[in-house]
């Protein structure tokens, strides 16, 4: 079966996300527009005798690098190779230098076959913040915007501030919050509205201290609601904070990196922002 692979529309992409759903994995409200913006030639589907049938995105960021998300077969069209030929498709069609996933754990021996290699695992944790604790954070503000991209730069080690920007101040179903110390911002944090609860990401801080008081804040928010936030398992003091907190791990990914990884900074990463953008 040779499917047909094409740059996704928007309502493609809506499809893919309904089909995530359908995974599990629980897609934002508004994830749909601020991936698409991010890149919208880094979206493909495959179809078959004219039907969606896998979907598979390569989001390119600045020079030379991209992320890789949403590989996705509907079921109906599963072991069937349709998968396979749209990676390959992708790969030769978009693939930059530097490319980087959040891969499944049934996939991470495929994702190693072609070149990707295992940087560190992040554990998914769920469950309920507190909503009563003091709030030390505030609403980031478009004057906060040019540092916020540079921290995130800093953090992550490649360059999404077109992503970043809308992910932070694009739709109301997300909030962005800073906590300030001596005037400097400590931590940021995002916490968006789900088809169930909320999720966080991302959570860059300078230290646990910080860290514990944007997720005050952003426990605020969620109202008792269940909350996911994926954590990098090498972050020590973040792991063993959410457990303090409550939540627990259901879920697991390994970011994989094919060519050279960029130089992230673990130790402020407490939550990523999201598995299919990084």
């Amino acid at each position: 079966m040779t499917p047909t692979v094409r740059t996704m529309t928007r309502a493609d992409l809506d499809l893919a996300l309904d089909w995530a759903a359908a995974e599990g994995w629980n897609p934002g409200l508004a994830d749909a527009a601020a991936f698409h913006a991010a890149d919208p030639d880094g979206f493909l589907v495959a179809e078959v005798d004219g039907a969606p049938a896998a979907s598979l995105s390569i989001v390119r960021f600045g020079r030379g690098a991209g992320f890789l998300g949403l590989y996705i077969c509907a079921p109906a069209f599963r072991g069937q190779g349709v998968g396979y030929a749209l990676w390959q498709a992708g790969m030769e069609r978009l693939a930059p230098e530097t490319l980087g996933l959040d891969g499944v754990p049934e996939q991470q021996a495929n994702y190693a076959r072609s070149g990707f290699e295992l940087s560190h695992r992040s554990h998914r944790f769920s469950g309920r913040l507190a909503a009563d604790r003091p709030d030390h954070t505030e609403p980031l503000a478009h004057g906060d915007l040019a540092a916020v991209l540079a921290l995130d730069l800093g953090v992550t080690g490649f360059d999404r501030a077109g992503f970043m920007a809308d992910w932070l101040l694009g739709d109301p179903s997300r909030q962005a919050r800073v906590l300030r110390h001596d005037g400097e911002i400590a931590a940021l944090g995002v916490i968006r509205a789900c088809l169930s609860g909320h999720k966080i990401g991302p959570l860059f801080a300078a230290d646990r201290d910080a860290a514990e008081r944007m997720l005050d804040g952003l426990g605020r928010i969620a109202a008792g609601a269940p909350v996911s936030i994926d954590v990098p398992e090498p972050n020590a003091p973040a792991m063993s904070m959410v457990v303090a907190r409550g939540l627990t791990s259901d879920f697991e990914t390994a970011r994989m990196w094919r060519g050279p990884a960029p130089a992230q900074d673990i130790a402020r990463t407490f939550g990523v922002a999201t598995f299919e953008l990084g």
